[in-house]
């Protein structure tokens, strides 16, 4: 099963083919130039739970020619530590041209050898894959640009020097609401965050930054997304929320969401050694 492992590392050191990023970015280059609306595709690899460690070794291994937010738009890699199911590789891919650069990349990297013997030596290793497309939710983007990155940008710098040596290392916690079907659901939701979140965001931990927030447009629909990036791990999530509890406006913000939701999950995640988050 993994004799291909070696023969694609092999190549790497003697391709004299053009990068991914060369190849991908001149297909793009020559679709639409009409201005489309970002994407965010979130994929869920579900492992067996024996070829973990192969297929994080075989991801890492290609990662530097097609995996780099400068090559294929990754914004982060990682695998759940606690709260839900386990052994599922989640990465987020931000495509500022929308399903049509997403579409070019795909192509782009189906007929690329390297990509391809990734693919065939590690689809083995998988139980399934589920894809989903997001939309960042722009009204909280905008209102708080300065204290909210979102996945345009390719990293969230470490804003907590105190703990960059720290024996915590960073964390992802990955907060999931299934709202209630509806056309205004998703548009209150966001209304609702939108008031409280200032209140929340002054009490955070200096280690812990809001990433983004996204909701879902293809796949299953009225799901919200908040992803935080915990910079002091643990301890700077589990500070946060303590201090988040004091927030007046946010809690009372939360009450009121709470009647839009019909179910609520958070997840903490490891990231890869190659992630951008």
């Amino acid at each position: 099963m993994f004799s291909l492992l070696p023969a694609l590392c092999s190549r790497w050191s003697s391709s004299s083919s053009k990068p991914v990023t060369t190849t991908m970015r001149a297909l793009f280059s020559q679709s639409s130039q009409v201005s489309l609306s970002p994407i965010v595709e979130l994929r869920e690899d579900q492992l067996q739970p024996q070829f973990v460690a192969e297929y994080i070794r075989a991801t890492t291994a290609i990662a530097p020619r097609c995996c780099t937010p400068f090559t294929t738009p990754l914004r982060f890699f990682s695998l759940p530590d606690t709260g839900g199911p386990l052994n599922i590789a989640t990465h987020a891919h931000y495509y500022s041209g929308g399903h049509p650069e997403r579409n070019e990349l795909q192509m782009a990297l189906a007929a690329h050898p390297e990509w391809v013997a990734y693919r065939q030596h590690c689809e083995p290793l998988m139980v399934s894959q589920q894809s989903t497309i997001f939309v960042e939710a722009h009204s909280i983007m905008d209102q708080f640009h300065n204290q909210v990155p979102g996945l345009a940008v390719a990293q969230v710098v470490d804003n907590d020097d105190d703990n960059k040596e720290s024996s915590n290392p960073s964390i992802l916690e990955l907060r999931r609401y299934q709202l209630k079907l509806g056309y205004d659901t998703v548009p209150r939701f966001l209304d609702l965050y939108g008031q409280g979140l200032p209140s929340k965001l002054a009490t955070l931990h200096p280690g812990t930054c809001l990433v983004t927030v996204l909701y879902s447009d293809v796949g299953r629909l009225n799901e919200v997304i908040e992803i935080w990036k915990h910079s002091g791990g643990t301890f700077a999530m589990e500070q946060s929320r303590q201090a988040a509890r004091t927030a007046t406006e946010w809690k009372r913000a939360i009450a009121q969401i709470a009647n839009l939701a019909v179910e609520f999950q958070t997840t903490i995640h490891k990231p890869t050694s190659f992630s951008p988050l």
